[in-house]
């Protein structure tokens, strides 16, 4: 049905060893390399995009630009416990995780997230901080932001309803909140990454 060229691999570098990758969840260090993952994998989507767009040289730079994310984030990091001292076990942060990322598009409450941890909400709070390296309403809203750019390169939404689907009151509250944490209008950063055909 569709006909793509494939890049070739003289036009990439070779595959990231994925093992040297460490995404421990309870690893306190591991918050910065996990941005960094993601923000690899959302240049890979975009560099599938521009291949599918026939823009291979547009899909080349941010294959690039991905490799670089991902050599920062294979560079070995100093050996880290088990769990951090007095924070959430592992089997707690993963049902939280999964109970955030499920949830986003609803309001979620720290009575909720305590419960999932089994936890008094004060506990939960500082146990969660101790192991993640964020409160649990920076995380949620670090999440949304996520999710929100994958929306925006992804779909073709408006941004009023890609603020819903990310449990966020309005456009105007999705504005604010992503300027905050991305440092520019969801517009602009659309637009940036958009390639309209011509």
């Amino acid at each position: 049905m569709y006909e793509h060229d494939q890049i070739s691999s003289s036009e990439t570098s070779p595959p990231v060893n994925a093992s040297a990758i460490d995404l421990m969840a309870d690893n306190a260090g591991g918050g910065v390399s996990l941005q960094r993952l993601r923000s690899a994998v959302a240049e890979l989507f975009t560099a599938l995009n521009e291949t599918l767009r026939d823009e291979r040289g547009k899909a080349a730079e941010c294959l690039l630009r991905a490799e670089a994310m991902l050599e920062i984030v294979e560079q070995p990091a100093a050996p880290a416990p088990a769990t951090a001292p007095h924070g959430l076990a592992p089997w707690q942060i993963r049902g939280v995780l999964t109970y955030v990322d499920a949830s986003l598009d609803t309001p979620i409450r720290n009575k909720d997230l305590a419960a999932v941890a089994r936890l008094s909400e004060f506990h939960f709070n500082v146990a969660f901080r101790k192991s993640v390296g964020h409160s649990p309403h920076e995380y949620i809203i670090r999440r949304r932001m996520e999710r929100a750019q994958g929306l925006m390169l992804s779909t073709d939404k408006a941004l009023s309803e890609i603020a819903a689907e990310c449990g966020l009151a309005d456009q105007p509250h999705f504005t604010r909140l992503f300027r905050r944490f991305v440092g520019e209008s969801p517009a602009a950063w659309r637009r940036a990454r958009a390639n309209p055909r011509r």
